[in-house]
Formats: C-alpha cells, structure tokens, sequence
C-alpha cells in the first residue's frame, strides 16, 4: 500500500509516536551516525550516488573520509550537517530499493540541506514512494511537498488528541496514527558476519572510539608502601579508562538511529560486541596497571597472580557498572554517570582501614561487599591490620571475583524487570490495536487516505499518458 503523507504542524511528536509503535525506518531531523565511520566501510552501499562524491574522489579523500560529528564532547571533522542527511537520505534509498510496501518516517528531509540538493531528495523521494508508505514532515519546501502528498495531515500544538486529515477535523490522534502507521518492517537477507566485519573495522579502526590519554608517573616504592601504590595505580587507571567509558551513552544512542536508519541489522549484537570490547579495554588497561606497580614496587610483595587477578576485577568493578547501564538502557547520559559512580563512591567510604566508616560498629560490615577490601587483604602483612579477611589469598580472590559481580547481577535483574514490562505493556498495546483496527472509524480513515492516494496517481499516469502521446506525435512529423 504506497503512500505519502506530510504533516505540517505538531509533527515530530506524532513521527516518534509512530516508531515507537512501529518498528519502521526512521531518520531523525538530526540524526546521529559515530562520527568515525569511514563512509566507504558501510556494507552494501556505492557512496558514488551521492551528489557530492566527486569532490572527495578529486581530493583522493574518497577511501578515508570520516562520517563526522561529535561524542563524548570531542568533534571529529568529516562530512557537513546537509552532506550527512543526504548520504542517510540515499543509504535508505538504496537498502529499499529491492523491497516493497515498508514503513518509511522522515523528520525534515530538507533540514540543513541547501537549495542545489533538493532535486536529489525530491527525486529519492519519487522512487521511493512508489513503492513504500512514508509519512515525513516538514517546513521546508512545502507547495512543493504538497504537490507531490497524498495526503496532508495538521497536528494541533494546543490540543494534540486530535488531527486534522485533509479536510477532516477532529479525528483521534490514536486512530489517526495507527491509520497512517502501514508497512512493513524491514527484514535484512545477511546478517552476523557482514555486521561482525563492520563492527571491527569501525571500532578498531584509527578512529574508532575516543581519544584518551595512557600515561603512568614512575616512582620508586618500598616494601610497606604497597597499600598507597595500589591506590595510586588504581585512581590513574581510572581516570585512563574514563574518556572511552562516558563515551557509552553517545554510542549507543548513535547505534540505535544507525539500526532506524538501516546501516546496520541488529542492536543487541553490536551491543554485546561492544561490551565484549569495553571488557578487553579493561584488562588491557588492568595489565598495564600490573606491570607497571612490578616496575616501580621494590621487592616481590605484588607479584603474584592472586594481586594481578583482584586488580583486575577491582578496576572492573568501578567501570562496568557505567558499561552496562550506558549500553543496555535508554537512561541519559547524567543519570547513568551518577549510577555508574555509586559503586566507587561507596568504596571509598567504607572498603578499606583507611576509609571514614572502617572504624563505625555496624557500618564497618559494608566493607565486605566491595572489591578493594579483598585485594587489600592480599597484601603481605597488611591482612593483619584488617578486621575479617579470609584466611588465605585463594579464598580472598574468591570473594573478591563475587563483590565484584553484584552490580552485574542487580542490572541483570533490573533489565529482566524491565523486559517483562515490555512485554505486558506491548501485549496490552496490541490489544487495544486491534479493537482499533476492527473499528468502523479505523475503516473509514483508511479508506479515505488511500483512495486519495489513488486519485492522486491516476492524475499523475493520466499526465504522463498526454506528455507520451505529445512526445510520440512530435516524433511522427
């Protein structure tokens, strides 16, 4: 069932209402990609149909510019605002070209795009509205707009439970939006490994991710300076493994509108990847760590594996909380850093002899659940200074790899919850579809957009027919 309809006022609100009911193509007004993409990795796709290529093949840029942006706060130069609306404009326009009948959403197609490209949209537009369903809005270009829609629909700022269709007032804005929202889904015919290989070259790529500063100071220590050494170690790693873990948030909500914008198939496997990545950053940031207390701890006291394995959990423990709640939540940026930051917080407050709570009767029994109090307890002699460590290292590691995954079983059962709630609230929302859909009102909606929509192309075959016949009578004389 083709279809275009434009909305001219009150729209972006109804657009996102419609994707979150709807599993459609989207692209946002100011959609995000990582910045780091080199635009000639991105599968399936001849960036040669962009208007604009050809200035990057003369400048012999064509294999290494960057889709650019911003994330985590550091601008990355590549392609301009408009130059990144038209290649999602044409990465749509080619991962549709095969299909038919999908759901199709546009937030201003022309914004930040000049004047030059708009022939280009319009032109995208045409083909793919002859065989999808799109809904897009805009305050740009409208008689234009208007002469190419369907149907026109008017969002009301005031009273937004109602809309105006064409002539029509005071129809339902829920009926109106399941009215509207016709397609299907996009299904991808290769995934895993085409994904797998995008995923790695962008994220290892020289640009993959963001820049952050290594650097350890170098000092000599002494047998009995272990505890502060440890510290001091452990408070530089944090600060290196920081810049790449805020970073989170940004990628994920950049990942998402990837996945609206069919660049690549599936969420949840580039989140696991990318986990799985965060994971390997830091224990290669943990190792570092290890080598560089044996370069300046003098004697053996932290030598064994017992101290490289518990500063490598330990670490673990203050990053990964940020990780999971980043990747795996809709939560903004400011709430899961404040999440992500209990965990350390507290351990400073109560896991070790040299916090303010160590010594409070009661309080004092918080240390257990953190990390740091075990590793402390695997130093040499400093076992004896603390009140409750287990009687040996192996023991001390074992409850120390436990405190360490508390956080990661409490988010796992916050995402269950939440899971499950999805799942009721969906179930109950096709419910109440599909009494909508039985409607006698939802029938009649229908069947106005879309009879419209075959006037419209009867007008325009019944054009072009008259410009055929004039072309074939100037041929005969």
């Amino acid at each position: 069932m083709k279809n275009l309809s434009m909305f001219l006022t009150g729209k972006t609100t109804f657009l996102n209402d419609v994707h979150k009911h709807h599993d459609c193509t989207y692209i946002r007004q100011y959609h995000n990609l990582r910045p780091y993409i080199t635009v000639s990795s991105i599968p399936a796709f001849d960036p040669t149909q962009l208007p604009y290529w050809d200035i990057y093949i003369r400048e012999k840029k064509d294999e290494s510019i960057i889709v650019g942006g911003t994330i985590g706060g550091t601008f990355m130069p590549g392609l301009s605002g408009g130059q990144r609306k038209l290649l999602l404009f044409e990465l749509i326009s080619q991962r549709t070209a095969s299909k038919k009948d999908l759901l199709i959403v546009l937030d201003e197609p022309f914004a930040g795009v000049t004047d030059d490209f708009v022939p280009f949209i319009t032109k995208r537009l045409n083909e793919m509205r002859q065989k999808h369903n799109i809904l897009l809005v805009t305050n740009d270009h409208v008689d234009l707009l208007t002469t190419m829609a369907d149907n026109s629909v008017v969002v009301s700022a005031i009273d937004r439970t109602k809309v105006k269709v064409n002539d029509i007032e005071g129809i339902g804005r829920e009926l109106a939006l399941k009215a509207m929202s016709v397609g299907d889904d996009y299904s991808y015919n290769n995934v895993g490994k085409q994904d797998l290989k995008f995923f790695l070259n962008v994220e290892l790529s020289k640009h993959g991710g963001k820049k952050h500063q290594d650097a350890f100071v170098y000092f000599n220590y002494s047998p009995g300076s272990e505890p502060l050494i440890i510290i001091a170690s452990s408070l530089v790693a944090f600060f290196i493994g920081n810049p790449y873990i805020f970073t989170m948030v940004d990628w994920r909500n950049y990942m998402i509108e990837e996945a609206d914008a069919l660049l690549h198939s599936s969420k949840t496997m580039n989140k696991a990847l990318k986990l799985g990545l965060a994971l390997i950053v830091q224990l290669f940031i943990s190792s570092v760590q290890y080598g560089v207390i044996q370069a300046v701890m003098v004697g053996d006291s932290l030598t064994s594996a017992y101290i490289f394995f518990g500063l490598t959990f330990d670490f673990s423990a203050l990053l990964l909380p940020t990780v999971l709640f980043g990747l795996f939540t809709r939560l903004p940026f400011e709430t899961v850093i404040l999440i992500g930051s209990l965990p350390g917080l507290l351990m400073i407050f109560f896991s070790t002899g040299f916090s303010p709570g160590a010594g409070i009767d009661g309080l004092k029994a918080v240390r257990y659940l953190f990390p740091r109090f075990y590793l402390f307890c695997m130093i040499p002699g400093y076992e004896l200074l603390l009140e409750g460590c287990p009687e040996s290292n192996a023991d001390a590691l074992t409850y120390l790899i436990l405190t360490s995954l508390i956080v990661p079983v409490m988010f796992v059962c916050y995402a269950a919850a939440q899971a499950m709630k999805t799942k009721l609230r969906k179930a109950k929302e096709m419910e109440s579809r599909s009494e909508l859909v039985n409607s006698k009102e939802f029938a009649e909606l229908q069947s106005l957009l879309y009879e419209k929509k075959r006037e419209h192309i009867d007008k325009m075959e019944d054009g072009t027919a008259v410009l055929d016949a004039e072309e074939k009578e100037e041929s005969n004389m």
